[in-house]
């Protein structure tokens, strides 16, 4: 079906990570950390609107809200600031109006079912009280759009109801009606339909789609609404949002480019940034096979991947990494073939004979085998064993004790032999491997270097309970290239897994 583009070829993105994302089951977000997450949306990656929180909440609510909006004024895009308010008597008009806001995003509802149960009301009256809400809020010099909650069950059950609430509010200054899938209960075809019938009934309306994933489907139902000619559509970094979440911003940003003849304005390269911040304030991580953003989904596994890659990009799609700022890598293990070491081995840098590649990859698929996960930063050290020669180093952790007390920050002793000359350093901080960390740099500040820049830490142990069991430790740094480095080290003690991969990580870099 050709896309309808009732109200041209751009959709209008609103992202609602400061306001839906915020019901995220654990996740608050202080004002600093809202006017950093505006910043990077609305300042640098060209998001069309944003809601950056509700009306009445908190204090903290509004000082975040006014600091959004005094920085937006600033760069002249405080337009594009939207804010929740209710149906309340003219109290969340007020708010808003109050911290300099320009546009409320008013909460009504959408179904006949929601009215009636939880409101207590009939229809005639909810409408009376959301047509003196808009009248009040227009009246205070704001713009006014109107969600109808819970509008995907109240087409299904009580259309006409829709239908007459749609008909007040043409009559009212609302500049857009907002149509949440509430449940997530909606299939494309369905929204489709939906959204056609509305469009017959009330034809130059502007509509935005809100939906969420309860069924998984919220990306190819937001697709289905862009191609149904909806003005906008809402989503979230990484899909935060209550119980499967909302639609995830990088997701339909891309599928609306590639996949429909319209298109945002959103800066694709910027996507991976805000999905990294988001993780790193909400503390959420994102899955590792999230399209776009996820840590894996630019890693080749299979050995026949990497060879048609070589051979022609065989094994590529639009989404390509270097389009988000990112690089495709060829994960090692049991189904490794030729093609996965000889990408690697080009990435360091490194040739080998023919024979000694064949043993390298026959090492790689035996630790395949064993669950072991094996890393680009390994492979000098599997040469090494294939070679029966030790690794070249320059640095090795020669020593190191860490001391932890009841009500004292931990304390770390560090000794490192760097071209045989032994150099020592101490620090506390905030863990043991923090302390650790600290004294490490002190040290390589003495050696004229820089400790890079740790991006992840992973710790993986096997279920069993077992005190004993082994650690893997797997550390990604940002070392200043275009390509993250990551390292992994193995021991029963947590600290010393992580500390081996601290080790590889500085020999990898200090040639």
């Amino acid at each position: 079906m050709k896309d309808k583009n009732r109200h041209g070829s751009a959709v209008e993105i609103l992202d609602t990570t400061l306001r839906d994302g915020e019901q995220t089951p654990g996740v608050a977000f202080t004002p600093a950390e809202k006017l950093q997450v505006a910043r990077l949306l609305l300042g640098q990656m060209r998001i069309d609107r944003m809601e950056v929180g509700s009306a009445r909440v908190s204090d903290g609510e509004r000082d975040a809200v006014r600091t959004i909006i005094d920085w937006a004024e600033g760069r002249g895009c405080r337009d594009a600031v939207e804010i929740l308010g209710f149906i309340d008597g003219g109290k969340s008009a007020d708010w808003v109006a109050d911290v300099g806001g320009k546009t409320i995003n008013l909460l009504a509802k959408g179904s006949k079912r929601h009215c009636r149960i939880q409101l207590r009301k009939s229809p005639r009256q909810h409408f009376d009280d959301v047509a003196r809400e808009v009248q009040y809020a227009a009246e205070r010099g704001l713009a006014v759009n109107v969600y109808l909650e819970d509008w995907s069950n109240g087409m299904r059950d009580s259309f006409a109801y829709v239908h007459e609430f749609m008909t007040v509010l043409g009559t009212l200054p609302v500049a857009r009606i907002m149509l949440p899938d509430t449940l997530g209960v909606l299939a494309p075809d369905e929204l489709t339909r939906y959204l056609d019938w509305l469009y017959a009934a009330f034809p130059g309306v502007r509509l935005d789609f809100h939906g969420h994933n309860d069924y998984g489907l919220v990306t190819a139902n937001s697709l289905a609404a862009v191609k149904a000619g909806v003005s906008g559509i809402h989503a979230t970094i990484n899909g935060l949002g209550e119980r499967t979440g909302n639609q995830p911003l990088a997701q339909i940003v891309v599928a609306i480019n590639d996949l429909t003849t319209r298109h945002t304005h959103v800066v694709e390269k910027l996507l991976g940034r805000a999905s990294e911040l988001l993780q790193t304030l909400s503390g959420k991580r994102c899955a590792w096979n999230a399209p776009v953003t996820g840590g894996d989904v630019f890693t080749q596994t299979c050995g026949v991947h990497a060879d048609g890659d070589k051979k022609g990009n065989l094994y590529a799609n639009a989404l390509l990494p270097e389009r988000f700022g990112r690089e495709r890598h060829y994960a090692l293990g049991k189904l490794s073939g030729k093609a996965s070491i000889d990408q690697n081995l080009e990435a360091l840098g490194v040739e080998l004979e023919p024979e000694v590649r064949a043993r390298v990859l026959d090492a790689v698929v035996r630790l395949g085998d064993k669950k072991k996960q094996v890393s680009p930063a390994d492979l000098p050290f599997l040469i090494a064993d294939v070679l029966n020669r030790p690794v070249s180093s320059r640095l090795r952790i020669a020593d190191y004790q860490v001391e932890n007390r009841g009500g004292k920050l931990p304390r770390a002793a560090v000794s490192v032999e760097f071209d045989g000359s032994l150099i020592e350093g101490t620090a506390t901080g905030d863990g043991g491997y923090d302390a650790f960390v600290k004294a490490l740099r002190r040290i390589l500040r003495r050696l004229g270097f820089t400790m890079p820049k740790l991006m992840d830490y992973e710790v993986r142990i096997p279920p069993g309970g077992k005190t004993d069991a082994l650690v893997e430790a797997t550390i990604t740094w940002n070392t200043g290239g275009g390509r993250p480095l990551t390292t992994t080290g193995v021991d029963s003690d947590q600290l010393a897994a992580a500390i081996i991969a601290t080790e590889k990580m500085l020999n990898s870099i200090i040639k």
